[in-house]
């Protein structure tokens, strides 16, 4: 996988996370963003 494309993943998974905080669903967000952070790091 190439840089840009796990910059992009990190700062979705960072953008996920925002917004669960704004919307107040704290547990599934952090799941999510969790998951594909793993998923880019090549772990899950």
């Amino acid at each position: 996988m190439g840089i840009k494309v796990r910059i992009f993943i990190v700062l979705l998974a960072i953008g996920l996370i925002v917004y669960g905080v704004y919307s107040g669903d704290y547990l599934g967000v952090l799941r999510k963003a969790t998951k594909i952070c793993f998923e880019c790091i090549g772990i899950g």
